[in-house]
């Protein structure tokens, strides 16, 4: 290639990405930006906070093909964005494969309290149950829920106006987990109470979902058809915890549906 041509292509790959960034750069892609919201939810702010359920595999960029993950942080943005597309939601997704709650913590003050939700949603509670399982101390339910607690506390100090949704941690007697069925299933059930007991504590919507998916996978068998490997689900899996998640949300965001 001669020299000017190259300079040539250099120069579109250039401002080719210079405009691709700027067509990316919407606010809903962006930290440290200015939203104005109400009480009916116009123009709130959602964050998605967890360990690899949530993550989904989410791109670190402004990739709207992968931005948001492939699971139900992304199903339940794309639904209330379609449902509801004027009243201007903006959505992250925070999550980070194998976060425990301590990991969360040492993270919050940018993946969470700089970007100011109006919502907040966590899922975090099945690492700190695998580690447990295989015999780390540290991770005990009485770890779990103290650490919980402080994050919430910081959270509502920070953030008084967020409205917190706790979701359940879940499993099914899947590969390893079943393997270690009774071992998961104590020290799963554990967490879970504790969630629960946390949403009520800090005035938080609580998202059963150990219940749902026990009902599914009961009803349409093999426990493998929602979620793989007893602890991920697969793609209707993560639809199962979308329309839950929506469902009683809306109980409290009336403006969700």
């Amino acid at each position: 290639m001669h020299e000017k041509e190259e300079s040539s292509r250099r120069n579109f790959i250039k401002q080719a990405s210079v405009a691709g960034a700027a067509a990316l750069a919407i606010p809903s892609a962006l930290d440290g930006f200015s939203i104005t919201s109400d009480d009916e939810g116009n123009g709130f702010t959602f964050l998605f906070q967890g360990d690899s359920i949530t993550d989904g595999n989410r791109s670190r960029n402004t990739d709207w093909n992968h931005v948001l993950g492939h699971g139900y942080a992304y199903l339940i943005a794309a639904r209330l964005w379609y449902q509801l597309p004027k009243k201007g939601f903006h959505f992250f997704n925070r999550g980070i494969s194998g976060n425990t709650v301590p990991d969360l913590a040492a993270r919050w003050a940018d993946d969470t309290i700089a970007i100011k939700p109006d919502v907040l949603s966590i899922l975090i509670g099945v690492n700190d149950t695998m580690h447990a399982v295989g015999g780390d101390k540290r991770f005990t339910v009485e770890s779990y829920e103290n650490d919980y607690r402080a994050l919430l506390t910081q959270t509502k100090q920070q953030l008084p106006q967020v409205e917190l949704v706790i979701c359940e941690p879940f499993i099914l007697p899947v590969g390893r987990v079943k393997d270690k069925w009774v071992d998961y299933k104590r020290e799963v059930t554990g967490r879970q109470q504790v969630a629960k007991k946390l949403a009520a504590e800090f005035n938080a919507i609580f998202v059963p979902l150990q219940d749902s998916f026990n009902q599914s996978a009961a009803k349409y068998p093999p426990a493998e058809y929602w979620m793989w490997d007893g602890i991920h689900p697969m793609p209707n899996g993560h639809e199962l915890f979308a329309r839950e998640w929506i469902k009683y949300a809306g109980k409290k965001l009336h403006f969700i549906r």
